[in-house]
C-alpha cells in the first residue's frame, strides 16, 4: 500500500509499505481522512521527542473496516465487522503503571499513540486496536468524523479548566484548536469569549463562531476588560504568546496551557502574581476519556464542520500540504488516501 513515510526530521516521501494484518485484538481500517495536526509538523521537526524514525504519521482519522482479528470476530463481531464506518482515538495506554492505574492514561509512562509512535493514518490503511475504534454515523462523513480527534482533546481541555457558567474567557490562538474550544465554551455556558491572533482571516472566522471580540494585541482586550478574564486558554505553544496571556488572567481565575510547546521552551511568570492574585495554573493534555463526548458532539451538530474544514489533499501532495499548514494557511487540512 501507498503511505507517507518521514524518513527521518526534515525528509519525507510517499511509498510502498506492507498492508497492514490484523492482530487478534485490531481491526484493519481503509482511511477515509487523516487530519494535519501541529503534531504531525513537531514529528516533521524532530522536535516531538517520543517519536521514532522511520514513522507513518496521521493520528487524526476516520475511515471503514475491512478486516477485523480472530478475538473480535469470535467475541465481538456483532460491534465491528466488515464495512462499520469509525473514527479512532490514537491514544495507547499501557494499562498498567501508576498513571494508569489511577485513570490517568493520557500520562501514562509507556504513553505511545498511532501516527505518533507507531506506524499512522496518513496510508490507505492503518491498524488499530478495537478497543479505540468508535462507530459513527452515517449522516457524518469521513472528513467530519476525522475532526473528532482535535474536538475529543479539545474536550479534555474543557474538563481540565473547569470553568463556571457564566465565565468571561479568552483563548490565544484561532488555529483549529483555537476555534473548537470556542464553540465548546459557548456552548458549556461561557458569558463571552475573546479571541486573539495575529491572523486576521481567523478573528473573523471567530466572530462568525460567536466571539464577542478579537484582537491581535492583549493590550486591546484589556481595555475592554480591564479586570481581566475568568479563564485565559493559550492554544498556541509560543512562549511569547503565553506570557502575554498571562496578562490577562482576572485576579482568583485559571490560566491554561494547551498548545504545544518545544520540549525546551522556557517562559517567564510572575510568582508573585500566582500567590496574590491567587491564579490557578493547568496543562492539558491529549486525550482523557473525551473521545465518545466528542463523537457525540460532532454528530449532533454542536461543531460547526463546515468553517472549520479547507482544503483536501492526495497523499502525493502531503508535503504541499504540510507546508500550507506551517504557513498558517487555511484551517483544518486532511489528506484522503484513497481519493
Amino acid at each position: 500500500m501507498r503511505a507517507v513515510i518521514i524518513d527521518k526530521p526534515g525528509t519525507v516521501h510517499v511509498g510502498e509499505i506492507a498492508d497492514p494484518t490484523p492482530k487478534p485484538d485490531e481491526l484493519i481500517i481503509k482511511v477515509g481522512a487523516c487530519g494535519i495536526c501541529g503534531t504531525d509538523l513537531h514529528i516533521m521537526d524532530g522536535e516531538f521527542p517520543p517519536t521514532p524514525y522511520p514513522i507513518v504519521p496521521g493520528h487524526e482519522f476516520a475511515g471503514e473496516v475491512v478486516a477485523v482479528g480472530s478475538d473480535i470476530q469470535a467475541n465481538n463481531g456483532k460491534k465491528f465487522t466488515v464495512g462499520t464506518r469509525v473514527a479512532v482515538d490514537p491514544s495507547l495506554y499501557c494499562g498498567h503503571c501508576s498513571f494508569c492505574r489511577a485513570g490517568h492514561g493520557n500520562l501514562c509512562q509507556e504513553w505511545n499513540a498511532i501516527g505518533d509512535t507507531v506506524s499512522g493514518a496518513f496510508a490507505e490503511y492503518v491498524a488499530v486496536p478495537a478497543a479505540n475504534a468508535y462507530e459513527i454515523p452515517q449522516h457524518v462523513s469521513f472528513r467530519e468524523a476525522a475532526l473528532i480527534e482535535p474536538v475529543s482533546c479539545a474536550v479534555h481541555g474543557i474538563h481540565r479548566l473547569e470553568p463556571r457558567l457564566g465565565d468571561s474567557m479568552l483563548i490565544v490562538g484561532a488555529g483549529t484548536m483555537g476555534l473548537l474550544l470556542l464553540q465548546l465554551a459557548l456552548r458549556g455556558g461561557a458569558s463571552r469569549v475573546a479571541m486573539l491572533d495575529l491572523n486576521t482571516d481567523r478573528l473573523a472566522l471567530a466572530e462568525q463562531l460567536g466571539s464577542y471580540r478579537t484582537a491581535t494585541d492583549v493590550a486591546d482586550l484589556l481595555a475592554i476588560e480591564p479586570l481581566g478574564f475568568d479563564c485565559v486558554i493559550d492554544a498556541t505553544g509560543v512562549p511569547k504568546a503565553i506570557e502575554a496571556a498571562f496578562r490577562a488572567v482576572k485576579r482568583g481565575g485559571k490560566f491554561m496551557v494547551f498548545g504545544v510547546a518545544p520540549s525546551e521552551a522556557r517562559i517567564a511568570l510572575s510568582p508573585f502574581s500566582i500567590y496574590n492574585d491567587e491564579i490557578t495554573i493547568v496543562g492539558s493534555m491529549a486525550i482523557l476519556h473525551s473521545y465518545q463526548q466528542a463523537v457525540d458532539l460532532v454528530s449532533g451538530g454542536a461543531i460547526n464542520t463546515k468553517a472549520m474544514l479547507t482544503e483536501a489533499f492526495p497523499l502525493e501532495k502531503f508535503s504541499h500540504a504540510l507546508e500550507l499548514v506551517r504557513q498558517g494557511k487555511g484551517l483544518k487540512t486532511q489528506i484522503l488516501p484513497n481519493g
